[in-house]
Formats: structure tokens, sequence, C-alpha cells
């Protein structure tokens, strides 16, 4: 079997906003969600699908992808996966293990990984190795609005569709609060902050939320980088941190081995596909760190996160961006059910391919 040709493809999903505050990300309003799909196409038939990181980045991580990236694959034999990826990062070495090449290298891992899985005739987490799961339980993880009332809304949206963890992404107190106060004192509730402060700042950040009862405060301080700086605010902030969505697998081992971490969060379209994931998996479990996917992306690389977590040894956590779209090419898949979880598709590899004429009409790339 060979690698015959891949293909890229960027759709936008325009979100279905309720309410008058509209969401920001980056300091930017936020009201569609842009996915890069990557297509391998083999010589026998066989079609396996990826996902390679894309918010308003995609034009890099195509570029990546079209330009020298993808052809490294072509030619090749879709099944050797370790060779492959060892003989990607290798070549890789000059460019840098980091950024829009390794988001490239993510989607094609991710698809080799589903023709692994239809090859074998066993849905993705079967392959490595997990028990037999139907569904996963979810957490909410809400955009940033920046305001109370739109953050009590949102908050109790969630409870309502049946989610029992919530993640925010506000770095004001009286947001968060606002959340907690909504949420009740029994719902685990974490905040993403996304690096805004200095170790000094987010120390003293943590001690003013410690009355909230966060189960994590992620990324919370500039640069993410700074793994010691990390360690200090779990230490004299009093919260458990999370980070890791930016990170390849040094990173990790640099976070874990400073003590900066209680959960681990890899991302399976940015850290290198399934096969990297696989690796800070194993790298969390030795420092007895637990690992919670970052995985706010709604193709291919959600369904692929969802199968590395069902085939952790006691699943796991998903977290599912709170975005609502009139249509979406992966349909009921990446919808949560009543009881907030999301299932684990059991079709054989990643379980479903996207709706090539929902992808026609939301194409635009």
């Amino acid at each position: 079997m060979k690698i015959t040709r891949i293909e890229t493809i960027v759709i936008n999903m325009p979100m279905l906003i309720e309410g008058p505050v509209v969401p920001k990300q980056g300091g930017r309003a936020r009201t569609s969600m842009d996915t890069l799909l990557v297509r391998v196409e083999t010589d026998e038939g066989v079609t396996g699908w990826g996902e390679g990181f894309g918010h308003r980045i995609f034009t890099a991580t195509k570029a990546a992808l079209d330009s020298f990236i993808g052809q490294m694959f072509v030619g090749k034999d879709p099944t050797t996966i370790s060779a492959l990826v060892d003989e990607a990062q290798r070549g890789l070495g000059g460019v840098g293990r980091n950024g829009p090449a390794m988001y490239a290298l993510s989607a094609i891992d991710i698809a080799l990984w589903d023709i692994a899985g239809k090859l074998a005739k066993l849905p993705l987490y079967r392959l490595l190795g997990g028990s037999s799961r139907q569904e996963l339980p979810a957490y909410a993880s809400l955009l940033r609005y920046g305001e109370t009332a739109a953050v009590r809304r949102y908050v109790e949206r969630a409870l309502k569709r049946g989610y029992r963890h919530i993640k925010l992404h506000e770095i004001m107190e009286s947001t968060i609060g606002a959340a907690r106060e909504a949420a009740g004192p029994d719902i685990p509730l974490m905040v993403d902050c996304n690096c805004p402060w200095t170790v000094a700042e987010a120390i003293e950040m943590a001690r003013r939320l410690k009355g909230f009862n966060l189960k994590w405060l992620e990324e919370p301080v500039w640069p993410p980088e700074d793994h010691a700086g990390l360690a200090r605010v779990q230490a004299q902030g009093g919260i458990p941190t999370a980070a890791g969505e930016n990170a390849m697998l040094p990173e990790f081992k640099g976070m874990l081995e400073a003590g900066a971490l209680t959960y681990a969060q890899p991302s399976v379209t940015k850290v290198g596909g399934v096969t990297m994931m696989r690796k800070v998996m194993a790298l969390a479990d030795a420092h007895g760190v637990e690992v919670v996917p970052h995985s706010a992306y709604f193709g291919p690389g959600l369904l692929a996160s969802i199968h590395c977590i069902a085939a952790m040894p006691g699943g796991g956590l998903v977290e599912r961006y709170d975005a609502d779209f009139a249509v979406n090419p992966l349909h009921d898949a990446i919808l949560p059910t009543g009881n907030g979880c999301l299932k684990v598709p059991q079709g054989a590899g990643l379980g479903i391919d996207p709706d090539m004429s929902v992808v026609e009409k939301l194409r635009v790339r």
C-alpha cells in the first residue's frame, strides 16, 4: 500500500450566538471556527482523515503541508507509522519542531492512525488497547465573555445540557465569581487564562481566586515556556495548575521535571498527532500526573482526542468547546449527549468520515 495524495481542505463554520454578548478570543470577536482538514489517499482506496491546528493560523499550517511536509509522505507505506513519523521529525530538525510544521505533521499522523484502524477493522481506541466504552464525560469549555451576566447565562446553559464540569476562559475575579455563584459549590470549575500574567501577578491572582475552589488554573503565566515560574504559581498560589496545549514532548519533559503541573494538556492537533500524544501520556503517567487533553476543535482532531482518552486505563474528561453550529461535517459525532458526555465512535479508525456535502458547503480554501 502506498500514499498517493495528501489534500488540505479549510472549512469555516459560523457559530450560533445566543444573547447580545459576542465571545472573544485573543482580544478579537469569535463568531466562527476554522478547521483544517487533511485527507490522505492510498492506492488501495483506503482514505484517512486528519486535522492540523488551524484557528486563525490555518494559512501557515496549510502552506507547510502543501509545500513540503505532505510530500515527505507521498509514495510511502501508510502502515509504517512509527518509521514515517521518525523520518519526518528528523526532516523537520532544521525547520523547527514546533508551530505550523508540527501542526501539519499532527494532521498526517492522525490520518495515518485512521487508516490503521480501518485496515484492522477496529475503532482507534481499541487499536490503542482501550477497553470497551460507549461514552466519556465531557466538560463545557466556555468562550470568553468578559461580562458577569453573560458568564452566568452560559454556565446555566451548560448545566442544563448535562455538563457536570465547566471551564471558563475568564481572567477577572468578578466573572469567575459569577460563574461559581451560577454553578453552585459542587460543580468542578476550571479557569483557562491563556497566559496573561507575570509569575508574581499569577501568584497574586491565584490567591484571590482560591476561595472559588477551582479544580485547576490553566496557563496563567506568560511566557508559557517559563516552567519554573509555573511551578512557583502552583506552589505559592495554592491552586493546581494545568498546561500543555502549546507544548511539544520536550517541553512536557521540562514541565514535569519542574513539578509545574497537576494536569497535563497535550493537544493532538499540535503535539504531533496520536503518536506523540501517546508518548506524552506515558511520560505524564511516569510522573504521576493526570492527562486531560486540550481539544478545542471540531473535526478529526476531536475524534482522535476522544479515542486517545478512551484508550487510557481509567478514561478521562474530554474538552468540548462550547460553540454551536447550524451544521458541521461530523454531525452528531461531536455533539454532547443529554448527560454531558461525548460518544466514543465505534466505527473503524476514527469512526466517522466528514460529510463531503457539508465540507464543500463550508469550504473556503
